[in-house]
């Protein structure tokens, strides 16, 4: 990521990788020592649809709201990460929020993460944006097989250490504000 500090060498192995020690082994990373601080994260995502999402929508079999179905799945899998994700910390989610936009040919699908914790929430905000997206593709299977899931992403993050991170332009780099973490 453009703009990133560097870790202190307590933090990372050799390759400067978080959870690779000197030896190429994995490992969890050791979060005893970090303060408890707010941490904040939104991921966001694409399900395009060459269909169009009202032909997709009116599709659901027996009434099922997709877009319900949908966030209800993301919400879901955020409080699951740990048991998904390899050395994922298990943390106690504050809030989870799953949005989702339903535009002419797309669904924009957002997810917001936040946490008073020792390590940080991108991993259960892009988890609860990736499943809720998948809900949705697996809905639009039927009605359009060439639907994909695109730009999934962490865009905001804040707390901890590194403070506050918001991602700018369209060459999607992160910019580092020092001390802004809410």
């Amino acid at each position: 990521m453009s703009g990133t500090t560097p870790r202190p060498r307590d933090d990372t192995g050799e390759s400067g990788l978080t959870h690779i020690d000197e030896q190429g082994r994995a490992r969890m990373v050791d979060v005893t020592q970090k303060p408890l601080t707010r941490r904040v994260a939104v991921a966001k995502c694409v399900v395009a649809t060459e269909v169009g999402t009202a032909r997709a929508l009116s599709a659901s079999e027996d009434g099922l709201d997709i877009v319900e179905a949908a966030r209800f799945a993301g919400i879901q899998a955020a409080k699951q990460t740990a048991s998904l994700i390899p050395l994922c910390h298990p943390i106690r989610i504050d809030r989870v929020r799953v949005d989702i936009g339903v535009e002419t040919h797309h669904f924009a699908v957002s997810a917001i993460t936040e946490i008073v914790e020792r390590t940080g929430v991108e991993m259960e905000a892009l988890t609860a944006c990736a499943v809720a997206a998948l809900t949705l593709f697996h809905a639009l299977l039927e009605v359009d097989p060439s639907a994909s899931i695109e730009a999934l992403t962490v865009w905001h993050k804040s707390g901890g250490r590194s403070g506050e991170w918001e991602r700018t332009g369209p060459e999607g780099r992160m910019t580092h504000q020092e001390g802004s973490a809410p």
